[in-house]
């Protein structure tokens, strides 16, 4: 069985009602529609008692609150695409109802915006509706499991009803800067291409940094933590994408190879070079234990044991209530020798660094040591650009994805492989986890996550923190 690859006429959405679908989703289909990219039929399924009238207002408010200036043709058009069917999951009558509901329409991609608990009992009902029969698309939201054993579980479950091939693991962060764009920079830029290894770069910083905290969210965030909710996937996607070689062809599958390799090359994470950390005050939000041992900052460093990376550490770092939104893939390479020219009283000079920044915008900054005019010493200078200034910030993550799963380009989707391969290096800090340590909001996390990058010139950025020069 394989995933049909042409562009599918509908798009059964479960979990409509809820609050994915409020902040993204109605979103980001109408802005396909602005863009005469949707092109298909929307089926709402859930089990609230709505009527489509009721739907087609909640899209209305969601789309609005998003932030979007709604253009009232754009929004008819996309109003007109939207159907409802009311279910209990569980029940193989609403399945029937779906079936009955697309009978006219042909090929569908089912987006699945319920908790990973539901996505068996929902994608058995639609198999034995014979509705993924035919390589039709299932979209499916993370988390993929909570551990490496439960992963493996639920694709397990997946696997008796429809074949990897048809599952679409999305995650947002992988929409943010596209894989293409990325290896694009890297590789069709021959000043860059040949400085990306370990013979230049002294080491490799990802930051991931949020100035809010968890708010009303703890019920959620609680029983998961920094390293489940973030590392395992965004993070370690990220640095597969700084880290792998070009890839062939443009293939996903090829893609998604290369990606392997790197994960591979990656030794299980060691809780020695782990710090874990709690922001103050965190175990006072609604829904948090009173004595959590959960994380809320998690900084580790990783090493990719092959021969364009041995000895370069990656050095991740995210947490909540920093003072920053910010994610970042930072190259910092070596030190200069010694400039026999600079006289002893300058200062060593720093090394120079290349910065690509995924959030809150799109950009790349380059960071250089120079001496200007009449000043007695160096100083860092930026190199700064925003694809937003050069007319190409680009579509949101969910856009992107969305489309891709309607079109059946899976380049954007993680594998069960990849998922398994992240789960096996994250998979000894869970087993024993580092100790927690307290961090004030608004810092930079506690003091023990510096020792991590001390020997590699320290932690360093990210951009919006920075002093120009």
């Amino acid at each position: 069985m394989s995933a049909s690859k042409q562009q599918a006429a509908a798009l059964v959405v479960f979990g409509i009602t809820g609050d994915l679908a409020k902040l993204q989703t109605f979103r980001s289909l109408y802005r396909l529609e602005c863009r005469g990219m949707l092109g298909c039929l929307v089926l709402g399924v859930a089990a609230d008692d709505w009527t489509v009238d009721h739907l087609r207002d909640h899209a209305r408010e969601s789309i609005e609150a998003a932030g979007e200036q709604l253009d009232e043709e754009v929004f008819a058009r996309f109003a007109r695409r939207l159907r409802y069917v009311s279910g209990d999951f569980g029940q193989q009558e609403t399945y029937q109802k779906v079936a009955q509901a697309l009978e006219r329409e042909g090929d569908a991609t089912f987006y699945l915006e319920i908790p990973p608990s539901l996505f068996a009992t929902v994608v058995k009902g639609l198999s034995e509706a014979k509705l993924v029969s035919h390589g039709e698309r299932v979209v499916v939201e993370k988390p993929f499991g909570h551990d490496l054993a439960s992963a493996r579980a639920l694709a397990a479950e997946l696997h008796k009803y429809v074949d990897e091939s048809q599952i679409y693991r999305i995650d947002h962060f992988l929409g943010k800067l596209g894989l293409e764009e990325f290896l694009y920079l890297r590789f069709a830029n021959t000043m860059l291409e040949p400085v990306w290894n370990r013979n230049h770069l002294s080491s490799v910083q990802i930051t991931m940094a949020e100035s809010v905290g968890v708010e009303d969210r703890g019920h959620f965030y609680d029983p998961v933590g920094a390293l489940r909710d973030v590392v395992v996937n965004h993070l370690l996607q990220l640095l597969a994408e700084a880290a792998m070689e070009p890839p062939a062809t443009q293939d996903p599958e090829t893609l998604k190879d290369a990606k392997l390799a790197v994960f591979r090359a990656i030794a299980d994470a060691d809780p020695d070079r782990c710090v874990r950390g709690q922001y103050d005050g965190y175990r006072q939000v609604d829904g948090v234990a009173t004595n959590s041992d959960t994380e809320t900052f998690a900084a580790l460093r990783l090493e990719v044991d092959n021969w364009r990376w041995a000895g370069v550490p990656f050095l991740i770092r995210t947490g909540k209530r920093l003072p920053v939104k910010e994610t970042e893939l930072r190259l910092v390479f070596k030190h200069p020798p010694r400039l026999g020219f600079a006289t002893a009283k300058r200062r060593r000079p720093v090394p120079s660094q290349l910065v690509v920044r995924l959030d809150p915008s799109t950009g790349i900054r380059i960071v250089l040591d120079a001496l200007r005019g009449e000043q007695p010493e160096a100083a860092e200078i930026h190199l700064d650009m925003q694809f937003a200034e050069e007319g190409a910030e680009g579509p949101t993550p969910y856009e992107v994805l969305l489309h891709a799963a309607l079109v059946g380009d899976s380049t954007h989707f993680t594998r069960q492989d990849l998922v398994e391969e992240s789960w096996r290096i994250v998979q000894p800090l869970l087993d024993s986890p580092p100790e927690l340590h307290t961090y004030e909001p608004g810092s930079w996390g506690p003091a023990e996550a510096d020792k991590l990058a001390a020997g590699y010139g320290g932690w360093r950025g990210p951009w919006s923190a920075e002093q120009r020069g």
